[in-house]
């Protein structure tokens, strides 16, 4: 049996979905993590504790596998700034667990940044135990779509992802785009990279009838959405959705629609509201769109295959985005995506067969798409009948096989499908 160190350093896995730091990597780590299990590979994710109330070890990710909440600094939430100060205690943290547990690891699979310069601490210490490496998002590409100085990634982070370039084994990228960026932007070894994608959970993201999944959410049958579902800040590009939706009279659409935002905390107080949600609400007010609007914040990856089924189209107006899983997701429910072609999505979203793609911070060209589609149910049909099967391809059956193979390659053994050596 592969035995497998999975490290998330600074969110959980098991966290709510649309919070600051909680988004597709939470998702892909626990659904990874999953599909493992069923292949009969164990795995231990770590991950920082963030409350001293939560127990450190949960199973809840099936077949003996386990989410082992490391303590590193305090027991409470941190900026990533300052969790950069405690990977050295996260570390030996993993090193004790696995001495108590009596458990050696045949490869260590790391998530962004923090978690690669905790798998190179680890390796070492373990004699030289292979390191597969996601990054997920790329500072260098952040710094490219930041509009002010407050979003660009730091200093730190920089340097961080190029010591895991230089220390990892195998670096697992997305996409074609994401290796081109490693390339360019960072030097890397094309020999290290491989490009797989993420998968999508087919058994949980299925199109549901959409007169049983808007009664499900609360909404009547004739009721209109447009969804969407990701973290709340800048670079997701919602303030370009809310500025087409806007402009829906202007090209012609007139029936009543409204626009459902999933994430971030809306209903926070005045000061602890975050800069960005309290940037899209006042843009609501200045629009006069107040009532057509509505920020619903965090839902649970249960409710989401419902909120996909009963919408109209899925947007994602993103300015980068590595992949873009939530889009995967919606069009496994059989809802058609419109998106900004950049990074991942330019490869995920097949325009005009499962969706459109659109310049990004265009409202002008989203709220072309948008009427068509709105205005068009054979279309929406016709696209998201595409989707569904299209997103078949990217079930994890088929993904981590994959994985399973770059841990085969590393740690010189095989395994068949129900975890025993041939």
């Amino acid at each position: 049996m592969l035995r497998i160190a999975m490290l998330s350093y600074h969110t959980c896995p098991l966290a709510t979905l649309g919070g600051k730091d909680t988004g597709g990597m939470n998702v892909y780590v626990r659904d990874l993590t999953c599909e493992l299990g069923r292949m009969g590979i164990h795995v231990d994710v770590f991950t920082r504790s963030q409350d001293e109330h939560v127990p450190h070890v949960i199973h809840e990710l099936g077949y003996g596998n386990r989410v082992v909440h490391v303590p590193a600094g305090p027991e409470s939430p941190a900026s990533k700034s300052e969790m950069a100060n405690y990977i050295p205690e996260f570390v030996e943290g993993v090193k004790q667990f696995a001495v108590e547990k009596g458990i050696v690891y045949d490869a260590i699979h790391s998530h962004y940044w923090m978690s690669g310069l905790a798998a190179s601490a680890l390796s070492d210490a373990w004699g030289g135990t292979p390191i597969v490496h996601m990054f997920h998002t790329l500072g260098e590409m952040k710094n490219r779509v930041a509009r002010s100085e407050d979003e660009r990634a730091g200093g730190d982070r920089l340097v961080g992802e190029r010591q895991v370039l230089g220390r990892a084994d195998r670096i697992v990228a997305a996409t074609i785009a994401e290796v081109t960026q490693l390339r360019f932007l960072y030097k890397a070894d094309h020999r290290k990279l491989v490009v797989i994608p993420p998968g999508v959970d087919t058994c949980h993201f299925y199109p549901i009838p959409a007169d049983e999944a808007k009664q499900y959410i609360g909404l009547k049958p004739e009721n209109r959405m447009v969804l969407f579902v990701g973290r709340i800040e800048p670079l997701k590009g919602v303030d370009t959705l809310i500025h087409a939706m806007s402009s829906l009279d202007d090209k012609g659409y007139h029936r009543p629609v409204h626009l459902a935002i999933i994430g971030g905390e809306p209903n926070a107080t005045p000061e602890n509201m975050s800069d960005e949600m309290a940037r899209l609400q006042k843009l609501c007010d200045d629009l006069c769109v107040g009532g057509t609007v509505v920020f619903l914040g965090k839902r649970g990856q249960d409710t989401l295959p419902y909120y996909y089924s009963a919408a109209e189209v899925l947007v994602m107006p993103s300015l980068y985005e590595s992949f873009g899983m939530v889009a995967l997701e919606a069009m496994a429910c059989g809802t058609p995506v419109i998106a900004s072609e950049v990074g991942g999505l330019g490869y995920l979203v097949q325009d005009g067969l499962t969706g459109y793609t659109i310049p990004d911070s265009d409202p002008g060209a989203l709220c072309d798409k948008l009427s068509l589609l709105l205005s068009d149910s054979h279309l929406r049909s016709t696209l998201g009948l595409r989707a569904a099967e299209y997103a078949l391809n990217y079930s994890w059956e088929r993904i981590a096989k994959q994985i399973v193979e770059v841990y085969e390659e590393l740690a010189g053994t095989k395994v068949n499908i129900t975890g025993a050596k041939p």
